[in-house]
């Protein structure tokens, strides 16, 4: 593949990857495995709570082009998902400044630094109504946990599953497509990023890019591809940490999207136990 250039940075555009002998549709999860899961601090992506990132960039095509926003909030909350220990993070997906997801997101750490996605409870909306809540957690009605960040990522080593949630159509995979990149963003420049080529192997020929600064997490998103449709962009504009008021005001939200939760997907998220305050 051809390496991307330094900023700003297009994204890159590799050869289509192919399923490698040794690739599974899931992973086996480690369940033994996570003595102190919620302390993620994996150098690539780490979820200190109080920690915020936020994303400004476009997606669609042509003149159906729509400003995004992209807030993610590391809450101080846990869940037990499939009888691990989760951190919680909240999500709000913003186009053309209006709230069209909510969602909660389940991570963990295993004890070799890798770090787990065990699911998500997300809502969609239009214009401020509710659409639908295709929710996914490791354990229940099929799925399966997948790794969202090695512990030693390297270019080279196996494609690996992001998560198998088969009822709502995830199966993301993700690959390393480059270790030693730059790129500069609002929020400064960076050297020895780490790229991560995310894809499904029913859509090859569909790639998102995360670009990932050691210490910051997720500075860029690109994408590439003849099957990609959503053509998104985004760059980090914002890494900070909220203050202790306004962390209260986003477990607030968690709670109400937990109410909420237990009685859209009742067969799903149902079953879980409450979020709990570290």
């Amino acid at each position: 593949p051809t390496p991307p250039p330094a900023t700003p940075a297009p994204t890159p555009t590799p050869a289509t990857p192919t399923p490698e002998p040794t690739e599974t549709v899931y992973e086996t999860f480690p369940r033994d495995q996570f003595s102190d899961p919620t302390r993620v601090d994996n150098p690539w992506l780490s979820m200190l709570p109080g920690t915020q990132w936020i994303w400004d960039g476009a997606n669609g095509v042509g003149n159906d082009r729509a400003p995004h926003r992209l807030i993610v909030t590391v809450t101080d909350l846990t869940k037990v998902i499939d009888g691990v220990l989760t951190q919680v993070a909240y999500d709000q997906d913003f186009v053309e400044g209006e709230l069209v997801e909510a969602e909660l997101a389940f991570y963990a750490q295993a004890d070799d630094g890798s770090v787990w996605y065990l699911g998500e409870y997300p809502e969609e909306y239009e214009d401020g109504v509710f659409v639908e809540a295709p929710a996914w957690l490791t354990g229940t009605r099929g799925a399966q946990a997948g790794i969202m960040m090695p512990a030693e990522p390297r270019v080279g080593m196996p494609s690996y599953a992001e998560g198998w949630g088969p009822e709502v159509g995830w199966n993301d995979r993700g690959r390393i497509f480059e270790a030693n990149s730059r790129t500069c963003v609002p929020t400064g420049c960076y050297d020895g990023v780490l790229i991560i080529d995310e894809y499904s192997v029913d859509q090859p020929d569909a790639h998102q890019y995360k670009y990932y600064a050691r210490g910051v997490g997720n500075v860029r998103v690109g994408w590439s591809g003849a099957l990609e449709t959503t053509h998104e962009e985004l760059e980090l504009v914002s890494v900070r940490t909220l203050s202790p008021a306004e962390l209260a005001d986003i477990r607030k939200v968690a709670f109400a999207l937990e109410a909420s939760a237990y009685k859209r997907s009742p067969e799903v998220y149902g079953p879980t136990s409450p979020l709990t305050l570290r």
